[in-house]
């Protein structure tokens, strides 16, 4: 029985490809080529087109369905404080040296909805930082950054959020950060006043500043090797001197093409300073 995913060929996806690149600028080539028969095998039977050629002809000539496309090719799962101990490690081992700065700028590369925006945030007011620190979100997604932009979230998920919150190392009640209502959540101005949104892709778009720390978590699991390698280069570019990279728990610098000038500073949590 042939199956929705296997029903589509590379040849089609690679067609479809170039006309994403020819008619709005957008590059998935780059991207497992499993991944993205997956997603695009879903798209084609939720929006039910008779073809694959209808696909095409649709993506090509209506925004809306294209925008609608990227969220769906576009992975999007996140959550605060994901990984406490990865914080803990942000908080212990990579602000001390942030300390020492007059200004910070960082950059969370792929942020998504930006639920790990706003945890950084929480953890850099509570070392005393976060009035002179400047937090770039970026998404190749400008759907999942209304809702950053928003900072309003629904409050199911808050108690596990809180939970990861101290074991992160937070220092208040989590509550203190956000008010509630018909069962949302909204994070204070404070933390937005001192975040910079704005749509990036990693895939295309170069450096567009000098940081002290980049992050950027789970995404590069979903690019080919050489696309890795493009965008870990586009990091090392984007990173001052002594600067910090933080990738997510099945992500490596390791025989990438930037490895050589940096050394690890938290393995297990998958944090590099750069040494050169």
């Amino acid at each position: 029985m042939t199956t929705p995913e296997t029903s589509i060929h590379d040849e089609e996806i690679g067609l479809l490809l170039a006309d994403l690149i020819d008619r709005h600028g957008y590059d998935f080539t780059g991207y497992t080529m499993a991944s993205l028969k997956r997603r695009v095998s879903r798209f084609f039977i939720i929006k039910k087109f008779p073809s694959f050629a209808g696909l095409r002809y649709a993506l090509k000539n209506s925004d809306a369905l294209f925008h609608e496309f990227v969220e769906e090719i576009t992975v999007n799962v996140t959550e605060m404080f994901r990984d406490p101990a990865f914080y803990r490690a942000l908080s212990e081992q990579v602000f001390p040296m942030l300390q020492t700065k007059p200004f910070i700028r960082i950059w969370h590369a792929g942020c998504s909805t930006g639920e790990e925006v706003y945890s950084t945030a929480i953890l850099l007011e509570e070392a005393g930082l976060l009035e002179r620190s400047l937090l770039y979100a970026t998404d190749i997604n400008p759907g999942v950054l209304e809702t950053l932009r928003k900072g309003i979230y629904p409050l199911d998920h808050f108690r596990q959020f809180s939970e990861s919150y101290m074991q992160a190392g937070g220092k208040k009640d989590f509550s203190a950060y956000y008010t509630a209502r018909y069962g949302f959540a909204k994070f204070g101005e404070r933390l937005q006043q001192r975040m910079v949104v704005s749509t990036h892709n990693l895939v295309s778009d170069g450096s567009f500043n000098e940081f002290q720390l980049i992050i950027c978590r789970n995404v590069l699991i979903y690019f080919d090797k050489g696309l890795q390698n493009r965008v870990l280069t586009l990091f090392d570019e984007s990173l001052e001197p002594l600067g910090y990279l933080a990738l997510g728990s099945k992500e490596s610098l390791r025989f990438s093409q930037v490895a050589a000038s940096y050394t690890p500073l938290s393995a297990r949590e998958k944090i590099w300073k750069k040494t050169a």
